[in-house]
């Protein structure tokens, strides 16, 4: 058959050809203007060998809300799938090989049921044996219509299947999210400062949380950076969109992709059914980046590539997903320092701090320390059943002596565990056992347990090296990996 020359849309977008695959694409820009909001609308894909029946279809659709996507041959068809996402595929089953036996559509349809089981497909034809069809729906296809088509039923029926589609997708996305940290609905989490370097980041925050604009959060590791980025999400104006939060730098070359932009059946060895990647589970909300000064140049590239365009490839797919999401990054590494050796991209650190916030070490914010300590001691009892626990004057003052080389994160741990060494209602200094970890550090290693070297090692190691966890690693006789663990096992982090 002949190809459809180029049309004209209503909206005077020219109707560009892709093989015999047609689309609306919008004029050329000129690569200055900002990167548009990703099309909302769903996404339908017309096949049929006449023009004229796919103009009438485009019309109607398009009225109807649809973006509207044509092609007028199997082999159009399936180049349209591998490149676009598409929401529903209405087919012809007859095409250039004969005219009425349907065998052509019914071979296309083996071949988009391979490519995707989830896409809902509705099958048409002009002739008045419905065998076809019943074949069809017995191959996927979800429902068949006949020519002429009754308008007001292709429409319901059309609907019927994106409603259907919606569902398969939010639960596959509810399988996702187990294994991710998102919160949704949730109150602004209490902001826990009087000091006035606090009171400064909150005041910069509150400007900045409903921007939308890309935030680096700085600072000592436990100084709280994810608590922070929670909040930001909170006060966003947007509470119930999606936080989706990863360890970027902790993930190996072979499964960042994967974790981020996920990946098809198929496309590697384990890949046994499609998965959805933080960013697309993160879409129209927060992705938060932890650890994000200590990604390998290669990963920097990649993700470089999705801020500046919002779209991204699933590993194993050529299908081009499009995202919209607020990224959030937090390190407790000098970046400025990192560009300058050459560690990390300097496009990619501008891209990353539109904003950046840093967030002072608590030995730097002591008046916050009575407040953060009652806090969590509150938040302790409860988890354990001990109500009416509170700290006493010596314990306060062993809290505010303590120089708190682990920042927010050891006050913490440390009023956990007075917590459970206490034998009544009042925390005491000597239940703080601060004493074993006290600033004297290396003079006073005789004095702690084997895991309490370890920790102590391990926090050296990672201030000595600026938080970059290989330079870490190598000082202590450590594979990158086992230094993860270690870190996973004793809670620290680059941010809360």
């Amino acid at each position: 058959m002949n190809r459809v020359p180029p049309l004209r849309g209503a909206s005077g977008r020219v109707l560009l050809p892709l093989g015999d695959a047609v689309s609306e694409t919008a004029p050329a820009t000129s690569g200055n203007e900002p990167r548009p909001e990703p099309d909302a609308r769903p996404r339908v894909l017309v096949a049929d060998d006449q023009a004229d029946v796919l103009e009438a279809l485009r019309l109607l659709l398009k009225r109807d809300g649809y973006v509207v996507l044509t092609a007028q041959s199997p082999a159009g068809v399936l180049a349209m799938l591998e490149s676009e996402d598409v929401d529903v595929l209405l087919m012809d089953l007859n095409y250039a090989r004969d005219t009425t036996s349907g065998r052509e559509g019914l071979d296309l349809l083996v071949r988009v049921r391979q490519l995707d089981t989830t896409l809902p497909v509705v099958v048409m034809t002009a002739w008045g044996s419905v065998e076809g069809a019943v074949e069809a729906i017995r191959g996927g296809a979800r429902d068949y219509v006949q020519k002429p088509w009754d308008n007001t039923r292709l429409l319901t029926l059309l609907r019927t299947q994106l409603e259907l589609r919606r569902a398969l997708k939010r639960s596959r996305r509810l399988e996702e999210e187990n294994t991710h940290l998102r919160n949704k609905g949730g109150e602004r989490p209490p902001f826990l400062a009087e000091s006035r370097a606090m009171q400064a980041v909150r005041r910069l925050v509150e400007r900045v949380a409903p921007s939308g604009a890309n935030i680096l959060i700085t600072g000592e590791h436990g100084t709280g950076k994810e608590v922070m980025a929670r909040w930001l999400h909170a006060a966003s104006g947007r509470p119930d969109s999606p936080f989706v939060a990863v360890n970027s730098g902790g993930l190996s070359e072979g499964v960042f992709e994967s974790e981020l932009f996920g990946h098809v059946k198929g496309a590697f060895t384990d890949a046994k059914t499609d998965r959805i990647g933080c960013f697309e589970l993160a879409d129209g909300g927060i992705l938060f980046l932890d650890e994000i000064g200590n990604m390998p140049l290669t990963q920097q590239a990649k993700l470089l590539r999705v801020l500046q365009t919002g779209e991204l490839h699933p590993v194993g797919s050529s299908k081009v997903r499009r995202v919209s999401v607020r990224v959030i990054s937090a390190t407790n590494a000098d970046l400025s320092k990192a560009v300058a050796e050459g560690r990390f991209r300097e496009d990619l650190l501008y891209r990353l701090n539109t904003v950046e916030v840093q967030l002072p070490p608590l030995r730097d914010r002591r008046e916050d320390i009575p407040l953060l300590a009652a806090h969590f001691l509150a938040e302790q009892a409860r988890r354990y059943g001990r109500p009416g626990m509170r700290l006493s004057q010596g314990a306060l003052e062993a809290l505010m002596a303590y120089s708190w080389p682990g920042n927010v994160r050891e006050l913490e741990h440390a009023v956990e565990r007075a917590l459970l060494m206490a034998t009544g209602e009042e925390v005491t200094s000597e239940d703080l056992l601060l004493r074993r970890a006290s600033r004297e550090g290396p003079s006073r290693l005789e004095e702690m347990t084997l895991e309490e070297v370890e920790r102590y090692l391990i926090e050296r190691s990672l201030t000595r090296h600026e938080g970059n966890v290989s330079d870490a690693a190598r000082a202590l006789g450590l594979s990158r990996s086992a230094l993860y663990r270690r870190m996973q096992y004793y809670g620290i982090k680059g941010a809360r």
